[in-house]
């Protein structure tokens, strides 16, 4: 590995940090973000690395978007670069999701946020196609890949599962590299590129007990964060019986109104279950197998492409992310454009993003802000 510039640990820091203060709207807003801010305005990686990255992440367990950044944070400083990467995109979320789960056992609901997300919706719709334009551009850049990318499309839309496409896409992508059927790129090898819980109590379950579920979790939740949600009421409503169906959506709630990654959601679980401690330990489990499994896909990525089964491969997983990343648009444009006013928005951040190069983070929380705005004045 090549020796790390000290400069870069805190202008990642910086960088992940921010974003995890404003990355309201799921894994591909994040997604999209990262590749505006790494690729397109600082030129960190080539914007096919990033694809490899994304392609790759998207084959692990656990929340991709976190993996997503972890990896960068690899790329630009090694294992201290993703350990600051990982640690300041999380922190933002879990400390938010902390705040409204005390707010939570306290007064007994939730507090009224629903009008940051009604505004900053829009604009990361609007942030999400831009990426996925320009992400599409280089991922389905032959007619085979394009073929592939539409068949994703439709076998996701029609149920399939998200891990099942990306295996199948690869898979077929790497046979017929293997036999010299299709030309794989070679160029840039890739060096990654109202019921209130109780928060604690006599009937708590233990903290190595809370530990060892969420760090399950994290080791075996595959695809977007949202599918989070049937895994945890599998275990924690079903199972062992820790909270009601009720808590647990308005945990999921917390998580989906705060920024950075929805994985979040356990810190929440964690602090009705036994407190600070809990929220701490829920946290830290659901996530650590993630820094491992970023860490090793950045260790292993710049060997990837050396062959050309496994480049292949790459490039079949990589059309089968773009198209899963529409996929999961159209769920967050359905969610987001709701009226007269998110329309706006969102036609307005399209306007702006494709006229200026505009930091999206202003755009963000000026969403926002507007939202809160218009929904004070109903």
């Amino acid at each position: 590995m090549t020796e790390i510039a000290p400069s870069r640990l805190p202008e990642l820091s910086r960088f992940f940090l921010r974003l995890g203060l404003t990355g309201f709207g799921g894994p591909a807003a994040h997604i999209a973000l990262m590749e505006t801010e790494a690729v397109e305005r600082r030129g960190w990686i080539t914007r096919e690395r990033f694809l490899d990255l994304l392609g790759a992440c998207n084959l692990l367990p656990g929340p991709s978007s976190t993996q997503v950044a972890m990896a960068l944070g690899y790329t630009r400083a090694g294992w201290a670069g993703l350990a600051i990467a990982g640690a300041c995109f999380i922190t933002p979320a879990a400390t938010f999701t902390l705040a409204l789960a005390w707010a939570y056992v306290r007064y007994g609901h939730l507090a009224q946020v629903q009008g940051l997300l009604y505004g900053a919706k829009p604009v990361m719709v609007a942030i999400v196609l831009q990426a996925i334009w320009r992400l599409a551009r280089m991922a389905l850049r032959t007619r085979a890949l394009l073929l592939t990318g539409v068949l994703c499309l439709a076998a996701n839309l029609g149920g399939v599962t998200p891990i099942a496409v990306l295996l199948a896409a690869g898979a077929v992508f790497a046979a017929w590299a293997a036999r010299g059927r299709v030309k794989v790129t070679r160029g840039g090898v890739f060096a990654f590129a109202p019921v209130a819980g109780v928060a604690a109590g006599p009937g708590s379950p233990a903290v190595l007990s809370i530990v060892l579920v969420f760090l399950k979790l994290g080791v075996v939740v595959f695809g977007s964060g949202y599918v989070l949600l049937a895994f945890l009421q599998a275990d924690l409503v079903d199972r062992l019986h820790w909270v009601t169906k009720t808590q647990l959506l308005d945990a999921i709630t917390a998580g989906q109104v705060t920024p950075g990654p929805l994985f979040a959601t356990a810190t929440f679980l964690g602090y009705l279950l036994h407190g600070y401690t809990g929220a701490v330990a829920a946290t830290l489990a659901i996530f650590l197998p993630s820094f491992f499994m970023a860490g090793l896909v950045g260790a292993m990525a710049g060997r990837l492409r050396k062959s050309p089964a496994l480049a292949g491969f790459l490039d079949g997983v990589n059309a089968a992310a773009v198209a899963l990343m529409a996929v999961v648009t159209l769920a967050l444009g359905r969610a987001a454009l709701v009226d007269v006013w998110t329309w706006g928005i969102g036609l307005v951040s399209a306007a702006l993003l494709l006229r200026f190069r505009l930091n999206a983070t202003w755009l963000i929380l000026s969403g926002a802000v507007l939202g809160i705005v218009l929904q004070v004045m109903r």
